[in-house]
């Protein structure tokens, strides 16, 4: 039976994923927003407007897909980060708030030019430039799945100083050298519950899994790094929670300094970088 009000249909969606979600009445309201083409405020201000039958078929729809799990980030098609939003597909990784603490130790030390590992949505890149409109950013993906939808949210965002290139970590840019280097790769291990769990179920699982330890891209990236930084260029990782002592020893083995690691708002180191006065 159709709700016949806003109000009845959110209590009737919050119901419906109270047993699944921890954040039912969040996504309830997120995804009765998008059917009504209004916003949460606006649902919040106005209870009793009437639903009409379109927007109750597409809630159905969408809450139906979020029982089974799908996150709401693919549902919506977008997704905020930083001060900014993104379009999201399931060709990329859902953008999280861990990733904006990378980006705001990147910001620390201005440069003129950025390679950006694994781009995905295009987010940490994305927030650089506009941070530092005259920096040139080279941003590299193995996925043109993923590449695709970064430069349709740079395009979006009127963003022309990042070039999107199609590789394997330095494949594309073999000879060249830059004052940053910043990736959140992959970093959850083979044996690992985390990617057959929750929304992590329905994201690319090359840009999740790295080989036995999780270590195996950060592995590639921080052994190359040094013949890509220029003398004093600074290198940033995201990395799971348990990883930063195995990547300040990887760091300070390829001759960085400097070399400290940031807390998540969970308080797990999340985010090691260094510096390299001689690069090789």
């Amino acid at each position: 039976m159709k709700p016949a009000t806003l109000a009845e249909a959110r209590r009737w969606g919050i119901d419906q994923l109270a047993a699944t979600s921890p954040s039912a009445a969040i996504d309830t309201d997120c995804l009765l927003a998008a059917a009504t083409d209004l916003d949460p405020v606006q649902l919040r201000a106005w209870p009793e407007t009437p639903l009409d039958a379109a927007a109750w078929q597409r809630f159905r729809r969408s809450m139906a897909r979020r029982r089974a799990g799908e996150p709401v980030a693919y549902l919506l098609g977008r997704r905020a980060f930083m001060d900014f939003e993104l379009t999201i597909t399931p060709a990329v990784l859902i953008p999280r708030p861990e990733t904006e603490h990378l980006v705001e130790a990147a910001l620390e030390q201005p440069t003129d030019r950025v390679l950006e590992l694994g781009t995905g949505s295009g987010c940490i890149a994305i927030a650089l430039a506009r941070a530092w409109p005259d920096t040139r950013i080279d941003a590299v993906d193995r996925s043109r799945g993923a590449l695709a939808v970064a430069r349709g949210n740079a395009d979006a965002l009127g963003i022309t100083s990042i070039r999107f290139l199609a590789g394997d970590w330095y494949g594309p840019v073999t000879t060249d050298r830059y004052g940053l280097i910043v990736s959140n790769p992959p970093y959850i291990a083979d044996h690992e519950p985390e990617p057959d769990r929750d929304d992590a179920r329905f994201e690319p699982r090359g840009a999740l899994r790295a080989g036995a330890d999780g270590l195996e891209a950060l592995d590639t990236i921080i052994a190359a790094a040094p013949r890509h930084l220029r003398p004093g260029g600074r290198i940033w990782l995201e990395h799971g929670h348990r990883q930063a002592p195995a990547i300040r020893d990887r760091l300070a083995a390829q001759g960085f300094s400097g070399i400290e690691s940031r807390f998540d708002l969970a308080g797990h180191e999340r985010v090691t970088g260094g510096v390299l006065e001689h690069p090789a």
